[in-house]
């Protein structure tokens, strides 16, 4: 089973905000999901980023392939620099 780690809309339109999410690949974008680790509001000023480290930790080992945009995210919260470090210890 191919698992990516993507965003899933909330929100009212033309107010949204999203949640990060780990699902299945073939799964639709707001469809079924196995776990939500984090959020993501775009809408304050600066945006607002809520992420369980850990738990992406966990996910990003397992295999799960995160999308363009959830890759800068985690790359912003230094969760990709935290990943190369244990995987080179």
């Amino acid at each position: 089973m191919a698992v990516k780690m993507r965003l899933n809309r909330m929100g009212a339109k033309k107010n949204p905000f999203y949640r990060i999410v780990v699902a299945d690949a073939r799964s639709p974008r707001d469809g079924r999901f196995i776990e939500i680790i984090g959020n993501y509001d775009p809408g304050k000023e600066p945006a607002a980023i809520t992420l369980d480290e850990a738990k992406a930790m966990d996910w990003l080992k397992k295999g799960a392939q995160p999308t363009d945009t959830v890759k800068s995210i985690l790359r912003q919260q230094g969760v990709l620099k935290k990943l190369a470090e244990s995987k080179s210890a």
